[in-house]
């Protein structure tokens, strides 16, 4: 009888095991509780490694020996298993390559409202030499602001946003605004209306969809989607789908805080691409493991949740996310990510 609960306890011992590391094998990357450990890697690897220590101490007792060595191999394959997948995205800071006549450099900032100084921003942008600035959390007058400072750095831009306003079910004012800076060499933009309706726009913090006014040039997106708590898990699983069909076959640059991991995007990708057709250029560029929230953790620590993704118009060739700035306000780590076109 005790070799039966043994076998039982293993078996469902690896299925958990199964479901924590790839949920995505059952459906299940985008369900309450399973998006939430999944986007935390290191601390389950920390997980497993505690459950396979404590099982080969188990292991001195004759009784469960059996057991305990089954469930010590468990968690071995457990842990190892969330490390390659780790290892495999990069777990950075990374690095950016000199830029060319043609390369576009891109950054995203969840900026947490008034908490980041715009200054701060802009000083951080024009270092960068970024030429697109998704800023969510970003009020139109801080956007302006960092417009302003950075222009005077030498570094003109235009300033878009969407704002949702004061609601009930979100009354998070810095949540409900979203900035999106451009260059102008990159040519003239506007912004596309949307409703805060989860049909033309995120459900519940804004989006930014901008597009070239000429035509010429890619569609730009500044992206916020609403955080996975548990009340807002089926808002936040429309937004991923409506954000995935944003990103046709086309030209288009997405960036911003996600809110969710390259795992919780599985199975909204088009022809092997991550989200829609675009493809996570942090993860081609190996700092797709570096966690961007929150900045209270190390990036080893911390969960990737803000990314720049594209379609098949870029090729990412570096990318860097910059932790020499945890103390500055937000909670969120700037990521920057270099792209150069396809084709010349």
């Amino acid at each position: 009888m005790l070799r039966l609960l043994g076998l039982l306890l293993t078996a469902l011992a690896a299925i958990a095991a199964a479901i924590v590391t790839w949920p995505q094998f059952f459906r299940l990357e985008r369900t309450f509780p399973f998006a939430q450990i999944v986007s935390l890697r290191f601390p389950v690897i920390l997980a497993f490694g505690a459950v396979f220590v404590l099982a080969l101490l188990l292991c001195l007792a004759r009784p469960v020996r059996a057991f305990a060595a089954s469930l010590a191999i468990v968690a071995l394959l457990g842990g190892v298993a969330n490390g390659a997948i780790l290892l495999t995205r990069g777990t950075g800071p990374g690095t950016l390559p000199e830029q060319t006549d043609a390369s576009i450099r891109v950054m995203t900032w969840n900026t947490a409202g008034n908490a980041t100084d715009a200054d701060l921003i802009a000083q951080t942008a024009v270092a960068m030499q970024a030429q697109i600035v998704a800023l969510p959390e970003t009020t139109i007058e801080t956007g302006e602001a960092v417009a302003i400072a950075m222009r005077e750095m030498g570094s003109p831009m235009w300033a878009h946003h969407e704002d949702f306003g004061e609601r009930e079910d979100y009354p998070d004012w810095a949540s409900n605004s979203t900035t999106l800076l451009i260059s102008p060499d990159l040519g003239d933009y506007s912004v596309v209306e949307s409703d805060a309706d989860g049909a033309t726009n995120t459900s519940q913090v804004p989006t930014v969809v901008a597009m070239p006014v000429d035509g010429e040039g890619p569609v730009v997106i500044a992206v916020h989607a609403v955080a996975p708590r548990q009340s807002f898990m089926d808002d936040w699983r429309s937004d991923l789908e409506w954000l995935a069909d944003q990103c046709g076959d086309g030209d288009v640059i997405m960036a911003g805080d996600f809110n969710a991991t390259v795992d919780h995007m599985s199975r909204l990708g088009v022809d092997g691409a991550d989200l829609g057709h675009c493809r996570d250029a942090a993860v081609a560029t190996g700092t797709g493991g570096a966690g961007t929230w929150s900045t209270a953790w190390p990036p080893l620590v911390g969960t990737p949740i803000d990314h720049v993704l594209t379609t098949d118009a870029w090729v990412a060739t570096g990318s860097v996310v910059l932790t020499s700035l945890d103390d500055s306000g937000s909670d969120h780590r700037p990521l920057v990510v270099q792209l150069e076109p396809a084709s010349p």
